[in-house]
């Protein structure tokens, strides 16, 4: 079974690599894993703010001796910054920490803004999160400009609904490069995707494992998406696991993907799933779908998301 080096194109006639290695959690653990990444011939570094990993991510390409150019870098924009004169700044500071001049690729990370300031959390006296004033219009204004100075070579968002992206498209200039969200076997999402590349906005999958994450509360009570008997028989004639599959799935719809580990044997592995499913492999796939969201803040966040689609439970 070959394993392919699957490339997308953005809007802006960027390549983006298929297959990227996410950097959410384990922070004291992240040079580490992105340099094993590196080694084992990741191209494609996904990071954000939120997530403090940004300067294991600097250092650790900085050490890997390979170049800049051949190295595409992602990272978000954190709810605390959406103000129009806070923006540039904040990228700013994630490029100083990622110890580059610019990133490939720089995501809205939620259409939420929270209260301005150096608290990521910002909350009142009751801990509840205090709730900026900044329209994500405004905020994605300011991320246009971003973009004209070079700074990122390509803007996008995350955890957007089409109502809120519909929204964007029709009073700001630049159409989103990209957009990423959860999707995996268990969430498709098939007609949001059909619909955001119809508008030309490429699709990332987050959580391509589902509930793999024991962050994610629902899905701790059943069994994990990588063992899913569907998958696991898939992987039997490919001789890949069940993680692979979901890994090839996703690529297959044209989606780049973004799994991660900090196990050196699984992050080698992640970056082997990206093969060709055969059609009637793809069928059986789609029977998985069960509309079932694992990543939801809307009652921490102040902010109603997803609002209209798949998963959305009101």
């Amino acid at each position: 079974m070959v394993t392919r080096d699957t490339k997308f194109k953005l809007n802006t006639g960027a390549d983006i690599p298929a297959v990227g290695f996410g950097t959410w959690q384990d922070k004291d653990a992240q040079e580490v894993a992105v340099a094993e990444a590196l080694k084992a011939g990741y191209t494609h570094i996904d990071t954000a703010r939120i997530y403090g990993t940004e300067p294991a991510v600097g250092a650790a390409i900085k050490k890997s001796g390979i170049p800049r150019s051949k190295v595409f870098i992602t990272t978000k924009l954190w709810n605390n910054s959406h103000h129009p004169d806070d923006v540039e700044s904040a990228l700013d500071a994630s490029l100083a920490d990622l110890g580059t001049d610019y990133v490939d690729l720089y995501l809205m990370h939620w259409p939420v803004a929270f209260g301005r300031g150096d608290s990521m959390f910002p909350k009142d006296s009751n801990g509840k999160i205090i709730s900026g004033d900044t329209d994500f219009v405004d905020t994605w204004k300011a991320m246009e400009k971003t973009f004209k100075k070079g700074k990122a070579k390509a803007i996008g968002i995350s955890n957007f609904s089409r109502k809120e992206t519909e929204r964007l498209l029709n009073e700001t200039e630049i159409v989103p490069a990209a957009h990423q969200i959860e999707i995996h076997p268990y969430l498709q999402q098939n007609e949001a995707c059909e619909w955001f590349r119809s508008k030309g906005i490429h699709v990332q999958q987050y959580s391509p494992f589902g509930n793999q994450n024991e962050i994610y509360s629902k899905g701790q009570n059943m069994g994990k998406l990588i063992d899913d008997p569907i998958l696991v028989e898939i992987g039997k004639k490919y001789n890949k696991n069940g993680a692979q599959v979901a890994l090839a799935w996703g690529i297959a719809q044209g989606h780049s993907v973004l799994p991660k580990s900090k196990t050196p044997s699984r992050i080698k592995d992640n970056l082997e799933g990206d093969f060709r499913l055969e059609k009637e492999d793809l069928e059986k796939l789609k029977s998985m779908d069960k509309g079932m969201r694992f990543n939801d803040p809307s009652a921490n966040f102040g902010w109603n998301f997803y609002i209209g689609e798949d998963g959305k439970v009101e």
